[in-house]
């Protein structure tokens, strides 16, 4: 039988499915609750990755769902991509998971129920991994195949870290390497290596664990992660949500090194330049092209960003490196002034 290849059935992958920034603002502006509940402690107002709910002086549920069409071909991959992305808002709030339910769409008279299987497979391999179940889930028949999950966790509630606490004067750090979005642009048009595929798995299935230690860190200001706005749309949340603007050193960004070799020879996704338009008047880049396609790459469970105080980015550093960030790095700071991202 010929091999099913999940790409095709979508037209869009990954985090790049995400609508447009600016669109999505104009269409969620109407939607806020006008009295926001005492216990409700994150919203929607500054673009969170979760919600986060007080149930009482020493606990708080995050919740947060995520999902997308395929980035890869492989089944069981992308059930674990999507996963671990999903996951990842819960720790980017501080939260430790504790189950999930599952979001499937998929097109059954299309697909084999192998392949379904093997997608459903890949995400119970990662919610293993993170220590929870999948408790259940709802499934429905779709034109495109659709994975995610719902992500609950828990945290104390002064311990949530929201991405709008940044200080003038913190530093800025990430924790994965950039160009995701790029290695998926190469593998549409097989360009993508063996080991540039190898690479894009390891990072897109790393689980973002080091947001609970985070969270036990009161120097760690703000944290967010860096998904489908690519790392100038996530910064610009935390600058307008702090009212701050940041610097990033262009020179100090961890990069995919296969990624960084395609986006120069002109190889982006569609979604960067959607980000750029979106965001572009908030941001400023110097030099060539490419290194704007990079800084708007949508990232599929892509690192956590944050800011944290100067004297204790070593240790931050440090609790990324012992969870097996090895890439995580000093990126940037903030400082006082209108909410702008400036990279040099």
């Amino acid at each position: 039988m010929e091999k099913i290849r999940l790409t095709q059935f979508s037209h869009g992958g990954g985090c790049g499915c995400k609508i447009a920034p600016s669109v999505l603002s104009r269409i969620i502006a109407e939607s806020a609750l006008k009295t926001m509940p005492a216990d409700l402690l994150v919203g929607i107002e500054t673009s969170d990755d979760a919600a986060v709910y007080r149930l009482n002086d020493e606990q708080a549920i995050v919740a947060t769902t995520d999902f997308f069409m395929p980035i890869v071909d492989d089944a069981r991959d992308f059930g674990r991509i999507a996963a671990t992305n999903a996951l990842s808002d819960v720790y980017a709030m501080g939260g430790k998971p504790i189950f999930a339910l599952a979001i499937v769409g998929m097109p059954v008279d299309k697909l084999p129920e192998s392949v379904i299987r093997d997608i459903l497979a890949g995400g119970d391999a990662v919610c293993a991994q993170a220590g929870i179940p999948i408790a259940g889930g709802h499934s429905i028949d779709t034109v495109e195949p659709i994975y995610g999950l719902v992500g609950l966790g828990v945290v104390h509630p002064r311990r949530v870290k929201k991405n709008s606490g940044a200080r003038a004067g913190d530093v800025l750090i990430l924790g994965k390497p950039l160009g995701i979005g790029i290695l998926s642009a190469a593998l549409k048009k097989g360009l993508l290596s063996a080991a540039g595929y190898d690479e894009m798995l390891r990072w897109t299935t790393q689980l973002n664990v080091t947001g609970v230690a985070l969270s036990q860190m009161d120097a760690v200001h703000a944290v967010t992660d860096v998904t489908g706005f690519g790392l100038a749309g996530h910064l610009l949340e935390i600058c307008r949500g702090s009212t701050l603007a940041a610097t990033v050193d262009f020179a100090r960004l961890p990069l995919i090194a296969e990624a960084a070799l395609h986006v120069q020879a002109g190889i982006a996704t569609g979604a960067s330049t959607r980000n750029w338009t979106a965001y572009g008047a908030e941001v400023s880049i110097g030099g060539e092209e490419w290194r704007q396609k990079l800084i708007t790459d949508p990232q599929t469970s892509g690192g956590l960003l944050v800011a944290c105080a100067a004297d204790a980015a070593d240790a931050v550093l440090a609790a990324f490196r012992a969870d097996g960030f090895g890439s995580a790095a000093v990126i940037g700071s903030f400082a006082a002034g209108v909410p702008h991202v400036t990279v040099v």
